[in-house]
């Protein structure tokens, strides 16, 4: 048995964020007020001299005083409308075959767990981490996560679940689209980029790791190789 570790953002899901996605819908029906948006920008200066750019990662304060259930309701009805109809399908059957060859597939995401666990859940996948929000008496505070699966911590909660498992970093296979996921795909003993953006593409291929791309973003050198050497 081997494990195979997968990000979401970007990697098993193209485009925006989920999260990204998923304050729009709370916007569009009108969840978001002033308490909110205020909540958010104190973050952002309270947290900024310590954390920097990384502090847009961390500021979960836009759910500040949203009921937790509530939020969790919107998301599973989010997953299933919006993001589930998205995944790559190249993806997805790549990891129908991990399983068929006896592998555990686990999601590892900085995507907030009201997100990923109805991901997960409808994917049929029974492992998975993603970032805890802060929250209290059953609402969200306006404070830094609980946990964040993100960059170096990444690979602390990839660790985690091969100690679980009891199975090495050597034995297992890790997708991801961003150079954010170096410290976990230089440890793996399989990685994969996927549709990566332009450090980790330079990194894959200067380390002959595997990278799948999407068929449309294949097809475009070839179309303009094919009109270069077409007669105007």
């Amino acid at each position: 048995m081997s494990l195979v570790l997968v990000d979401f953002d970007g990697t098993l899901l193209p485009g925006a964020s989920s999260e990204r996605r998923f304050i729009a819908r709370l916007l569009a029906r009108r969840r978001l007020g002033p308490t909110q948006i205020v909540c958010a920008l104190w973050f952002l200066l309270r947290h900024w001299p310590a954390d920097g750019r990384w502090t847009f990662k961390k500021n979960k304060a836009y759910l500040a005083g949203l009921p937790v259930a509530e939020v969790a309701a919107l998301a599973e009805t989010f997953v299933r409308e919006d993001i589930e109809p998205r995944l790559r399908g190249t993806l997805l059957r790549r990891l129908e075959r991990h399983r068929r060859t006896g592998d555990v597939v686990a999601l590892l995401s900085g995507a907030p767990d009201f997100i990923v666990a109805p991901l997960a859940e409808r994917l049929e996948i029974a492992v998975w981490r993603a970032t805890r929000c802060a929250q209290r008496d059953g609402r969200f505070l306006a404070e830094p996560p609980f946990r964040h699966p993100f960059a170096e911590e990444k690979l602390r909660f990839a660790r985690e679940i091969c100690a679980t498992l009891n199975v090495g970093l050597a034995d297992c296979t890790a997708y991801a689209d961003s150079a954010h996921d170096l410290p976990l795909l230089r440890r793996v003993g399989r990685p994969v980029a996927v549709h990566p953006d332009r450090r980790l593409a330079r990194v894959a291929r200067r380390q002959g790791w595997e990278m799948l791309d999407d068929p449309v973003r294949q097809a475009v050198p070839a179309l303009l190789a094919g009109r270069l050497r077409t007669p105007w």
